[in-house]
This record gives C-alpha cells, structure tokens and sequence, in this order.
C-alpha cells in the first residue's frame, strides 16, 4: 500500500527565515544594516576585552578576531562587488568567475583572508591590518554592496533569485560569522551587550510528554525557490516510520541525573569514540559544583544553573550517552524536519539549541555544488548533521531545513539534544 505523503504544516513562508531566502533588494539593505550593527557591538566587546591588537592563543575552536572580522569583508567583496557574473548567481560558470573577478579594494586581500585557501594555522603568522583599517574595509566594501543593492530597488525588472543569490549568500554568511563571534566570545569570557538577547527562552506551559508523528512519506529537504544552501537541494521522499519525539531539547533538569549516576564514569553507555573523548573531559563544558549548587561559566562569570533551561555545549558524544542511559535514542534528520514541519511549537519546540542527530552530514543524490564550493562539498566526511538552531543565530538563518554540521566533539557551538522513545 502506497502511504501517502505528508503536508508541510509550518506555515514556514511567515516566519523570518524563510522571507529572508526570498528578501528583496529593499529588504537586504535593512538587513543588512541591523545584522553590521549586531557585528560591531561584537568587535567593540571584544577590543575592550582583548585590546587594540585582538590576540587570542591558537586554538581549532578560534579564529582571530581581526582575522575573522577582515574575512567577512573579503567574502562580500569576493562575491557581489568583485564578481562580474553574479547576476548568474549559481548558473555562474566557476572557472570563467574566477578568471573575470577584479581586484580587492584592500591589497593582499587575497593572500589573508581566503579561508579556502588561507589554512586556519597559517592566519596566526599573518601580518593583518590594524582594528582601524579592518572597520575601514568593512565599511568601503558595504557601501559597494549597498550602492549595488539600490541600483537593484529602482530597476526591479532586473531581480530574480539568480541576481540576488550572492547578496543573499552574504548576508547568511555573515549571520553564520556572528554567531561564531558569540560562541568565541563564552568560549573567551568575554561580556557581551545586553541586547544581543542571548538567554534561551521557551513557551511557558509547554507540555514535557512526547509529540506522536504517524508513519508517512517525507519530502527530504528544499525546493529551488528563493536561496538554498546548496547541501538542502535534490529534495526526495523518504518512508518515515512512526515515532515518538521530546516536545522541546532535553533540560539540565533531565540531563543532570545521568552524571549524577555516573554516567560520566561508566564506559557502558559511551560509545568507543565517545568513551575516548570522555577521557579527556569529566564534566560537562563551562558546568561546576559550589557546595549542592550547580554553576555554569555564561560569557565570563558564574552564574546558579537554572535546571529548567536546554543543556547545551554538549558533545554528540554525550547526547549519545545519555541517550543509551535514559533508553532513548537521537532522532534522524528526516525525523527532526519532519516533525518540525509539521508541528506548532507548542508541540514541537525549536531554536534554544543546535540538535544533534543520529545522521551523518552527507549530500543527496544529484548533489551538485554552488559557486562557493568550499560551503558543504569539504565536509561530506561522516560529521553529524545538527538541525534547529541556538540562542546566538540570528532570525535570519532560522529555518526547519537547513543543515548544520560540526565534528561529534565540538562543544564550544550552543549544542544540545532531544530525544525519541525506542
């Protein structure tokens, strides 16, 4: 018997994620100018913490701030301003871009900030330009974008999904950035403004039994239409059988037990990497004991742990673990989109914390890469995927579809979990 498809439910065409794949000229100038304020109130906090020359000590899970701020200027630059063919967005032909793209306004632009080219070691040896001249780029390449963007507002015969694939590329990169900066800057200790808004926040009442989804098919991933990030392309069905799934991420309230029990010591529950990975760690990251008192270090200071809040800056490593623990089991992606698809979020609840699923990060069939080549083609090495979204990602890259990936023992990125029943 053939099982019929299921509906996409989400009303996903409302919410900011989905209209900022679709954002027209006028639309990503205002974008773009309330995501540059949010950067520079994070390069602001972090000079006033690092001092003027930003040095940070070489670590896989940093990159320098000077560095990282001159990227994100390089990158727009790179693909709108220096780009003659990015009207042909991803139709563009990748060789006869790369032979027509003009020069940098920044000399050795280049040589510093191509992060396909420039590797992550090597960006500790660079001679970068100062914080002044960083900001100067920054802001002589926006004012291109944004000369570009208008000249888009008053000839809109022109904008399609094609001519503004690479301005919407840019604004999503550089929302990725920011998020990146705010995870660095817990990771450092630094404060960060108040009204960034980075406390996790869920529907109050929201109901702790399992959401029920019947078995069906499931259309796996987007259609093009709008922007797409190339690894979300190639949509098919899948049989999806019926399961069982946490309304919202598992809690510190939820998690804490399993340490409590010794989790962290009993090798039964952890997977053989897991359990090489728990050798180096015995507590959960930025957690500690004062007296009966759970702390935990939030942006350089330590603060009671609210139990009710999700756990996060947790390894896949042990959301496995508590998962073989509590006698639960990580969903899959198609499980996780599914029922975030299909759901309210009074039944199903998403954006506190990246989720950990139990599929590996890899491409669909007919997978085809965009311009930018480097974003998901690299990565296809059996990484997990993680879906949702955490506190620190901005409105605009909020989407039920998109594909976050990251090595199982990262836990510096505002990671957690939820669960399904076995």
């Amino acid at each position: 018997m053939k099982t019929e498809l299921v509906r996409d439910t989400s009303n996903s065409a409302e919410t900011p994620g989905e209209n900022s794949r679709h954002a027209t000229p006028a639309q990503l100038v205002a974008a773009f100018s309330s995501g540059r304020d949010c950067l520079l109130k994070l390069f602001a906090a972090y000079r006033d913490a690092l001092g003027a020359d930003m040095r940070v000590n070489m670590s896989p899970e940093l990159n320098l701030p000077l560095w990282e701020m001159g990227h994100i200027a390089w990158f727009e630059e790179y693909w709108i301003a220096r780009n003659p063919l990015r009207a042909q967005g991803i139709h563009a032909d990748h060789a006869a871009m790369e032979n027509l793209r003009t020069a940098s306004c920044l000399p050795n632009a280049d040589a510093r900030y191509d992060s396909s080219n420039v590797a992550h070691a090597t960006r500790w040896q660079l001679v970068l330009p100062s914080a002044d001249e960083t900001l100067a780029y920054l802001a002589q390449v926006r004012e291109r974008t944004l000369a570009l963007l208008h000249e888009m507002v008053i000839m809109p015969a022109r904008n399609n999904d094609d001519a503004l694939y690479f301005f919407r590329l840019a604004l999503f990169h550089e929302a990725m950035h920011r998020e990146a900066w705010i995870y660095m800057a817990q990771t450092l200790g630094i404060a960060l403004d108040d009204s960034l808004n980075l406390s996790p926040m869920r529907p109050p009442n929201l109901p702790t039994d399992d959401c029920l989804i019947d078995a069906g098919r499931w259309r796996l991933g987007s259609t093009n239409t709008g922007f797409v990030f190339d690894n979300e392309l190639c949509a098919h069905e899948v049989d999806v059988a019926a399961f069982a799934i946490d309304r919202a991420a598992v809690t510190w309230q939820r998690y804490l037990p399993f340490f409590e029990a010794g989790g962290y010591t009993n090798p039964q529950w952890w997977s053989g990497e897991g359990w090489e990975w728990r050798q180096q760690q015995t507590l959960p990251r930025y957690l500690r004991r004062n007296g009966s008192q759970w702390q935990r270090y939030t942006f350089g200071q330590w603060l009671d742990l609210d139990l009710h809040l999700p756990a996060m800056n947790l390894t896949r490593h042990e959301a496995q673990a508590w998962c073989q623990w509590a006698g639960r089991r990580l969903p899959s992606e198609a499980e996780w989109e599914m029922a975030a698809c299909t759901r309210t979020a009074s039944e199903f609840f998403w954006g506190e914390v990246w989720e950990w699923t139990s599929s590996a990060f890899a491409p669909y069939a007919d997978f085809a890469p965009h311009p930018y080549r480097d974003y998901s083609m690299p990565w296809f090495d059996g990484r997990p995927v993680l879906r949702g979204a955490s506190l620190a990602t901005d409105l605009v890259m909020r989407h039920p579809r998109y594909r976050n990936f990251f090595p199982a023992e990262r836990n510096d990125i505002f990671s957690g979990f939820r669960s399904c029943a076995i």
